[in-house]
């Protein structure tokens, strides 16, 4: 199925994943198969800059890894040399103990020198996760990608999970439908024997929000 991440420039983030009940073997290391999960299919990326019509771009994924194929959607599809580390430890009672992730783009005026030092820092980033587990700081980590390197700090911003669905959203979602189809829904839940209402579900926040006949075909 579908998995979907959507943020905005601020640092509001929401998401979710289409079927989440995926039990597959662990990989031979220990650690969770993400691509046997994920399987084959397409990323897809919608960027809207706010100037006009969004940005659209595609790539067959190329592993089912997350990094890997935004790493490969930049390479192809932007032409952005990109290193890309994203980890997520698990515990023993499937919470997430630890997660995070870098991203490290060339500008064009990179040196070699400057790719050259990227490279060699790389492997410290291979096991991203246990570094947040550790109580590393985002610079302690950046310090890491960023040896033998000179670099500036010049942003930091909070990110947070923040979901946009509102009652009204939801019923100016049901309200499109004609209301012939939605008449055709009431009767299918009483005919099942439940209450003449229709209950509808944020994917992003698991909100319920129920509304009556009288509220959306007034």
């Amino acid at each position: 199925g579908r998995v979907l991440a959507v943020s905005d420039y601020i640092g509001n983030v929401r998401g979710y994943i289409q079927n989440p009940n995926v039990e597959i073997p662990l990989k031979s290391n220990g650690k969770i198969d993400v691509s046997g999960a994920v399987g084959a299919g397409f990323l897809n990326i919608i960027k809207d800059m706010g100037d006009g019509e969004p940005y659209n771009g595609s790539i067959n994924l190329v592993s089912g890894e997350i990094a890997e194929d935004i790493t490969a959607y930049y390479a192809q599809s932007e032409q952005i040399p990109t290193v890309c580390a994203l980890g997520v430890l698990v515990d023993t009672d499937l919470s997430c103990r630890a997660a995070g992730g870098i991203i490290i783009q060339l500008l064009p005026f990179a040196d070699n020198e400057t790719i050259t030092a990227i490279e060699k820092n790389i492997p410290f980033l291979s096991n991203i996760s246990r570094l947040f587990e550790k109580g590393m700081l985002n610079e302690e980590i950046m310090a890491l990608a960023m040896q033998g390197i000179e670099y500036d700090l010049f942003d930091e911003i909070e990110v947070d999970y923040l979901c946009t669905c509102s009652r009204d959203r939801m019923k100016k979602a049901l309200c499109s439908l004609a209301p012939e189809e939605i008449k055709n829904l009431f009767r299918e839940q009483v005919a099942e024997g439940k209450p003449e209402e229709l209950e509808v579900q944020c994917r992003f926040c698991n909100s319920k929000y129920t509304f009556t006949p009288q509220e959306l075909l007034k």
